[in-house]
């Protein structure tokens, strides 16, 4: 491989011998073929790792030493005239190609470092040094690669004699004392795990303690001296042992002290690429796979894209996905439609484990539905009758073993059944003026709550026993959260407030200034989606307690209509309307990615499948329940024309 400009320098080193002395190394390099050092020379190979990654002695411009050619910003240290003729690109007239080069930005220089740096890693050192060279560029300061390769050879004594050169080149005063002290700590252990007792001990009495740091880790130190053997000590100090991998991660969190101009933090290059990557599917409104970090499973060299467009397949008006992502992960088409209702269906919600679909009728019943994991196709598994009012709210006990099952405004009853035996385990009513529209369970599965708009908030175990209640709450919605003591409640007062049913408090969460019809939780307890009368669906921060974004599209009226987080990570939000339409938004985009139509009513509830993040289903006034899933296959030839189409 030859550099840019070094044409001269290699019709030199045909005319005559390499010269001796320092010039020996540089020309070695320069006469190499394919970025390889030349052969038969010990020089040679030393300045294949001129790079400053590898030990070398400090440069002062002259001698016969070839280790100073590790300085001087990578370049080879001028004075002598055969290294300056080759590297310059031989001849005088002072015509060198380096004058010639236009200077690098602070940018380029960083790129440059940047990928050196990932050559280095993959042991390309000799490329490395190339790059270094043509460009002008340091990788590192020589004093942190002096420190670089004295930590990683163990040479602890040479090590903290490297500190004192870094000291003026670290913006805090105490990142050397820290330093140091993670240095003797290494250098504590090792001795340690070598059966070197009384070295390890002097290095803890003479060495640690006068740093006067962090004594509570010295006491932890202290305690390892009691370990009977090797295995013992890597288990309790939860340490690699004495070793590269050890050293590499000391080396690590060594480098967090020391600024990136002299020393780069490490795979600094791999981690600008994922936190890249991670950026784009971030903000890609359609991405519905599991986020992976490993940067092997995507391609570098094109952006990410999961779709475009609109198309309407079967009534349903969704997004036309680019290269078949979304095709592949979106619920935007109707793979099934359940009929099997006879009336209006008010509510569906699958369980915990995405096995089972329930959905709940005007017509008194409550199916469970069985998903094919396979094949995700539905089949009628049980039928629960005898639910006089009808079925207007479904809730799942969190081990999917009991459903509990409420009515309308008019309900005072409320059914605990059996999922596996469908057999009703309790039926309470603690009164005929009681109206018990709404139920969640606590996380312990052995008690959950349940109210209504006429003042009644109970808590109950599984056979239906009142534990606590409070008074004058109605009741339009609830949760509980996951601390198993703090209940939410939407109320007639247009709010949320949290309540504790241990010590008797309550605190206002959420303030809307219509009424909410319903609410539901992140799984991570962190933010709570709203339907809100005349207005629609808003998503609120209940940590910040502020509201994040209202979502546009959605026709909300006095209807109770629920609405869901879905897909992976929870990143998308879907809801039914009254326009007789499931809305798709992406939880930061208020305008919906997808209009999915195909019902002829009201749609009440959707429900995304916890487990299948391509499966949804919505149930609607129509008497149906429609799943919703990824769109058939079509080839990337169909795409196009039917982009090309729509364009047209």
């Amino acid at each position: 491989m030859q550099a840019n400009g070094a044409g001269g320098g290699q019709q030199q080193q045909q005319q005559q011998p390499p010269p001796q002395g320092p010039a020996g190394p540089e020309l070695g390099c320069l006469g190499a073929q394919n970025g390889e050092a030349s052969a038969g020379t010990a020089a040679g190979d030393q300045l294949a790792h001129a790079n400053g990654l590898l030990p070398s002695a400090n440069s002062s411009g002259g001698g016969g030493s070839p280790g100073g050619l590790s300085v001087n910003n990578g370049v080879p240290a001028a004075g002598g005239p055969g290294p300056a003729a080759a590297e310059l690109g031989g001849g005088g007239g002072g015509g060198s190609a380096l004058k010639k080069k236009k200077r690098l930005s602070q940018s380029d220089e960083d790129v440059i470092r940047l990928i050196g740096q990932h050559l280095h890693g993959l042991g390309l050192n000799q490329t490395v040094d190339l790059l270094m060279q043509e460009s002008g560029c340091r990788l590192e300061h020589p004093s942190a690669t002096k420190f670089r390769n004295h930590v990683m050879e163990g040479e602890w004594d040479k090590a903290e004699n490297d500190l004192n050169e870094l000291k003026a080149l670290v913006h805090s005063p105490h990142a050397i004392v820290r330093m140091k002290f993670l240095l003797l700590q290494q250098k504590y252990l090792e001795y340690l795990e070598d059966g070197k007792v009384l070295e390890a001990l002097q290095v803890l009495r003479c060495e640690l303690t006068p740093l006067k740091y962090n004594t509570e880790r010295i006491h932890v130190l202290s305690g390892y001296l009691m370990c009977s053997h090797a295995e013992d000590l890597r288990a309790k100090a939860e340490w690699e042992g004495k070793g590269t991998a050890s050293r590499s991660k000391l080396l690590d969190k060594l480098q967090t002290y020391l600024p990136p101009s002299v020393m780069l933090p490490p795979r600094r290059l791999q981690n600008l690429l994922r936190q890249a990557v991670e950026l784009q599917r971030d903000r890609c409104l359609y991405h519905n796979t599991k986020l992976d970090s490993n940067l092997d499973s995507v391609s570098l060299l094109i952006d990410h894209v999961c779709s475009r467009g609109l198309r309407s397949v079967c009534g349903a008006l969704y997004m036309l996905p680019c290269l078949g992502i979304m095709r592949k992960q979106f619920p935007c088409y109707t793979q099934q439609i359940l009929t099997e209702h006879c009336n209006e269906v008010w509510f569906c919600k699958f369980s915990n484990d995405g096995t089972k679909l329930a959905t709940g009728s005007k017509d008194t019943t409550v199916i469970i539905w069985q998903v094919d994991p396979d094949t995700h196709q539905l089949k009628l598994l049980k039928t629960l009758e005898g639910h006089a009012y009808g079925v207007s709210y479904i809730a799942w006990s969190p081990d999917d073993n009991y459903l509990v099952a409420c009515g309308p405004d008019d309900c005072s009853e409320l059914w605990l059944w059996n999922v596996q035996t469908g057999e009703l385990r309790t039926k309470m009513s603690q009164s005929h003026e009681d109206s018990l529209t709404s139920v969640a369970w606590n996380p312990d599965g052995k008690r959950f709550v349940t109210g209504g708009q006429r003042g009644q908030f109970y808590q109950c175990d599984l056979d239906g026993n009142l534990l606590d209640s409070w008074e004058g709450v109605r009741v339009q919605c609830l949760w509980c959260l996951s601390d198993g003591k703090t209940v939410l409640a939407s109320d007639t007062h247009q709010r949320i407030r949290g309540y504790n049913f241990e010590d008797l408090t309550d605190r206002n969460i959420v303030q809307e200034d219509h009424p909410i019809m319903s609410f539901t939780i992140s799984k991570n307890g962190r933010l709570a989606l709203l339907n809100v009368a005349t207005q629609g669906v808003h998503l609120w921060d209940l940590q910040d307690r502020v509201l994040v974004r209202k979502y546009q599209g959605v026709t909300q009226g006095f209807y109770t209509i629920h609405s869901c987080f879905g897909g992976h990570n929870e990143d998308f939000i879907a809801s039914g309307s009254e326009d007789h339409k499931v809305y798709i938004w992406h939880k930061r985009s208020e305008l919906p990615i997808a209009e999915l139509t195909g019902h002829t009513r009201t749609v009440n509830c959707v429900s995304w499948n916890p487990q299948i993040p391509s499966m949804m289903a919505s149930a609607s006034d129509d008497g149906t329940v429609r799943i919703w899933g990824p769109a058939p296959f079509v080839d990337n030839q169909d795409i196009e024309e039917e982009c090309s189409s729509m364009d047209s």
